[in-house]
């Protein structure tokens, strides 16, 4: 079910008729939900972020997703992703298909997964949005013009999108990631505090504040809440025999009052609300 707001375009194939490319699927999300393929998607994906902020994790690693930056993934690719920004995330996304789209990444380059990055003013910030806007006239949603656009797009992308490797709010990623991997296996725990954090990449409890404020937008208490109520939501869906007060003990919370109140701030529902929506 689509969020109020989100606009979303499936594009038809005609039967028999095979292009090179060709566009999949094309959407705006005004509140992007948690994600996890394990076994990845089918087409080539593309997701980039619009406001807010999100974590991507690929290949045995997890990567910022902010305003100016986007995620190219291959078909197959097992992958999740999820909001860690206080606002809604907002993104945008593509996917496609074609009989030469692989030799076409190949030739450009771009045959792998991975991270992008581009300066605001980069014709790449506002390139989906306006597609989104031309296909709301009724444009052709099959055939030609929609592999034209699906070609220009990787085109743009290979032009002004920059690897992630040179990006420093991937650098300070990555000098995190032993940090984020031992949380998603002591969020429960509920006497973890800043210093333990800190000692676990043997730096100052300032310093780890400013490495996830200038990553996340997030202190990292703020980003723990968040990975529980991540950890909260799959229980709340996968154990309906269990009571909202086990969980929010299960996820680390001592006070199921402020659980309640954590989970309704960041998912604008109740965790009751929640079970009974999914």
């Amino acid at each position: 079910m689509l969020t109020p707001g989100h606009r979303r375009i499936v594009f038809a194939q005609e039967d028999g008729h095979t292009l090179p490319v060709m566009l999949d699927n094309l959407g705006y999300n005004p509140q992007q939900e948690d994600i996890s393929r394990p076994e990845g998607y089918y087409a080539f994906h593309w997701l980039q972020t619009a406001q807010g902020a999100g974590m991507i994790e690929f290949d045995n690693k997890k990567h910022a997703l902010t305003p100016g930056s986007g995620v190219l993934l291959l078909p197959g690719t097992p992958h999740r992703y999820e909001s860690v920004s206080s606002q809604p995330w907002e993104t945008y996304y593509l996917t496609f298909a074609g009989g030469s789209a692989g030799q076409i990444l190949e030739s450009l380059g771009m045959l792998d997964n991975a991270l992008y990055r581009w300066e605001q003013e980069s014709p790449l910030t506002l390139m989906l949005k306006d597609m989104l806007d031309r296909y709301d006239l009724d444009s052709d949603i099959l055939g030609i013009g929609a592999s034209t656009e699906a070609y220009h797009f990787l085109l743009t992308l290979n032009k002004y999108g920059q690897w992630h490797k040179s990006s420093a709010i991937s650098r300070n990623v990555d000098k995190l990631q032993p940090l984020l991997k031992w949380m998603d296996t002591v969020f429960a725990d509920p006497d973890i505090g800043l210093d333990d954090m800190a000692a676990r990449l043997e730096v100052s409890g300032r310093h780890l504040g400013s490495l996830f404020l200038q990553t996340f937008g997030l202190s990292p208490y703020a980003y723990l809440l968040r990975l529980r109520i991540r950890k909260s939501k799959e229980l709340l869906v996968t154990r309906s025999d269990l009571t909202v007060k086990a969980i929010s003990q299960l996820v680390g919370f001592r006070d199921v009052s402020h659980f309640v109140a954590t989970f309704r701030k960041q998912a604008t529902v109740t965790p009751e609300q929640f079970r009974r929506l999914h």
